[in-house]
């Protein structure tokens, strides 16, 4: 579920040139500045995997809209879509409910499978802040924002909070921006997110915010990078493929085969609902 795929071809169409813009932007940066910002390979396979991303959003809005529409028909409350309170209480439930989907996202296998493919890239750039899985609504990502729709927030505003949430980020996918001072408080800011990204065994699982960091801080997620350790991107243990098929679906081919070699139904459920690896 994401704001895209409610818009019209031409908005998403410019939205796609901005971002192609911003990404070169990038890589001439990098290059000006002597930085190996970015694997051609890695980049045209991130690429390959977004376009079908993109157009499997398309295909699956009606039917995730069914969910939210039924939900919205028995909520608990009426608020204006247009007042300040309302809006600062959409935008908190946001960061609540997208922290605690993100953090399922790593934790449980059977939405690993999806949100593995945004962490295999080894680069961290504004290229990878679009190498995203096929299968987020197989794995279950839209019923985390469900609650936000019962509440009373209308539908169409939960989809559009959650499409700024989510283009804030694409721009804290970078190597090239410094720390932001006191901002690195709350916000979650590219050096918050670098940690996020890093396979280093103390980054792992951290820093699951979106916009802001305070939920990190207050849930015990949040972690600084390691002083003498140089970040490193990627899987743990995984080699990098620029094969924009298996990148997307390796994950659910390896739970699946583990599933069938598992013995018991107490341990094939582990297999799919436990912690990955």
């Amino acid at each position: 579920m994401d704001l895209a795929s409610f818009l019209s071809p031409s908005a998403r169409a410019m939205i796609l040139v901005t971002a192609l813009g911003f990404m070169a932007l990038e890589y001439g940066l990098g290059r000006l500045t002597h930085r190996k910002t970015h694997d051609w390979r890695e980049s045209a396979a991130t690429l390959g995997v977004a376009v079908v991303q993109s157009l499997m959003r398309v295909i699956e809005a009606g039917i995730v809209a069914i969910p939210f529409a039924f939900v919205y028909e028995h909520r608990l409350f009426e608020f204006s879509a247009t007042s300040a309170p309302a809006l600062l209480g959409l935008f908190l439930g946001m960061e609540f409910f997208y922290y605690w989907q993100h953090r399922a996202s790593h934790r449980i296998r059977w939405m690993w499978a999806t949100h593995r493919v945004h962490h295999s890239a080894t680069r961290f750039n504004l290229t990878a802040a679009i190498r995203l899985g096929w299968t987020g609504n197989i794995s279950g990502n839209f019923l985390f924002f469900l609650p936000l729709a019962w509440i009373g927030f209308h539908p169409f505003a939960v989809i559009a909070m959650l499409g700024i949430n989510l283009m804030y980020q694409f721009f804290i996918h970078t190597e090239l921006a410094p720390r932001l001072g006191p901002l690195e408080l709350v916000l979650n800011t590219p050096a918050h997110h670098r940690v996020h990204h890093a396979s280093n065994e103390p980054c792992l699982d951290k820093n699951f915010g979106g916009m802001l960091i305070i939920f990190d801080r207050l849930f015990g997620t949040f972690a600084e990078a390691p002083a003498q350790e140089r970040l490193r991107y990627g899987l743990v243990g995984g080699k990098p493929s620029f094969n924009p098929v298996r990148i997307a679906l390796g994950e659910w081919s390896a739970m699946f085969r583990d599933v069938r070699k598992a013995a018991g139904v107490r341990a094939k459920f582990r297999a799919m609902f436990g912690p990955p690896g």
